[in-house]
This record gives C-alpha cells, structure tokens and sequence, in this order.
C-alpha cells in the first residue's frame, strides 16, 4: 500500500478510485481507504480544520462519510487512524493514508479492490474553505495591527511583518465561515518583547484596524490558490495570496477559496476577557 493520492488541493470534489482497505478504529467506527481521494480530512497533531464529509458509492450502494481522517499503518503493520497515530504525519516508518470514517456500518458491496466512487459535501467543503482563508487572513491583519507593539524583533509573518500569530497563538479551530484563535499573552511573550499591558490599553483601536484591513482585502479580490509539492497526503502544501501588500505564502495542509471575491465581509472580534488571553473570533459572509 501506498500514501494515498488527493485532490483536494486543486479543489476537487469528486473522484473514483479502488478500496485498499476497511478497518475500524479504535472507537469502533467504520474506516475506508481507498488509493486516491477527492477527501481532505483532518490532521491528528494540529486539528484546526475539520475532514470533508459526503458520500461513497460502490454499484447502487451508499454510505455516508461522517468525516474524512488522517490514518498510518507502521512498516510492522500496524493500522492506527486519528488521534491513535503516534507519530506526525510524514515521520517515517509509516505509510500515510486518508481514512473515511463512515456514519454506520459498510454495506455488503464495499469490499477492498471495488471501484468507489467518492462525492465530497460541497457546501460543507466550501464553508470550511471560506473559513481557513478568512482565518490566514485574519491573523495576517492582527500581525499587521500590533506590527508597533514590539520592542524586539519576534520573526516575520508571510507578508514581512513582525510574528504576532507565530509567537503567540497556542490553538485554531476553523468551522464553516469562521475560526477561533487564541494567544497566550504571558511572560514569555513579554520577554520577547511585546507590550502586552499597551495591547490591553488599545484593543478596541486595534479590533478596528483589522477590520479595515479585512475590508480593503475583499474589495481587492485577491486570488488564492494551493500549491503542492507532490501528489500525496503527505506532501507539503502551501496557500498562496496575492495581496496588494505582496503575495501571501503559508505552509497550510488546508483548503482555501480561489479568491477573495468568495467574500461579501470578513470581521473579526476580539476577547480579553483573561488578560492572559486572547481570543479571536472571525466571521465570514459569503459574496451573495
């Protein structure tokens, strides 16, 4: 068995390819995996966005995908799926795999070496694509709002700009046209020189700023693409825009719009409810 081949990247919902394997994970649900897909499930080590679901269809039988997972079998055979694969994708000593974890049990006809047919929800996908480009563009926004805030210098994002979100943000969730970001504010990151106490004192100013940044992002239209390094799930990809400012290039194993006209408005608010912590919410409203 090889890492399987996916699509996703280009965009692509729909695909057929040939069932390698069916297996169950550890909570007892149903796995298939098949040697291409169309599917783009969700990484077991950084889950920020959620797998594809839909549907697969062998002959004039069909099961649904409840989510589309990250698997890996060892070189000594062991089968892991999700949060029970112990290494990072990609480490070797393993075959990586995308699993579709089915809502219920297969039907008679799905049986390895049929041919399936894989249709992936679009709308479900086309939320979820919405919502991590929003999110990529948000955190390159509040980098770019409180680029004055550093005394020293903490990196650079993707657009030149002093690091806020690499420096600081401990986790992401992307759902259908949103995200949820959080930062720690602690002391690490004012001994690496930012002003947390002056951030507190402006968040409102700075909540501002980013929105205008948004605002004048969509009216650009930008267009946003992926671009792959090879054809696997373990292949790294990254998400390309081309903003006014320059182009935009993040490692993201993610799946994006095509352009930034997919969006009537981005917005985003922010919570320091815990001085400690900061969490930003996106939301997004798609072009009518």
């Amino acid at each position: 068995m090889s890492s399987t081949v996916v699509s996703f990247a280009d965009g692509s919902v729909r695909g057929e390819s040939v069932i390698a394997r069916i297996d169950r994970a550890d909570a007892g649900a149903v796995v298939v995996v098949v040697a291409e897909t169309p599917f783009h499930p969700v990484d077991h080590t950084w889950p920020d966005q959620p797998g594809d679901k839909g549907t697969i269809v062998v002959g004039e039988e069909r099961a649904a995908v409840a989510e589309a997972v990250m698997a890996a079998v060892s070189d000594d055979g062991v089968f892991a799926v999700g949060s029970a694969i112990p290494e990072r994708r990609g480490a070797e000593g393993w075959t990586w795999l995308v699993a579709h974890r089915l809502d219920g049990s297969a039907p008679a006809g799905f049986a390895e070496g049929e041919v399936a047919r894989l249709v992936v929800d679009e709308r479900h996908r086309a939320g979820l694509s919405r919502g991590h480009t929003a999110c990529h563009l948000a955190s390159l926004a509040l980098d770019l709002a409180v680029a004055d805030l550093w005394r020293k210098d903490p990196g650079a994002d993707a657009l030149g700009t002093p690091d806020f979100e690499g420096r600081a943000n401990q986790s992401s969730r992307i759902h259908e046209d949103g995200s949820i970001d959080e930062y720690r504010l602690g002391k690490s990151l004012r001994r690496a020189g930012f002003d947390s106490e002056t951030f507190a004192a402006t968040l409102g100013e700075r909540e501002a700023s980013i929105n205008a940044q948004l605002s004048a992002w969509v009216t650009a239209a930008a267009r946003s693409r992926i671009v792959a390094e090879g054809p696997t799930i373990v292949d790294r990809r990254r998400w390309h825009c081309e903003l006014p400012e320059g182009e935009a290039v993040i490692l993201c194993g993610g799946t994006h719009v095509d352009s930034l006209a997919a969006f009537g408005e981005i917005r985003v608010s922010l919570d320091l409810s815990d001085p400690q912590l900061l969490v930003m919410t996106t939301t997004v409203v798609p072009a009518a």
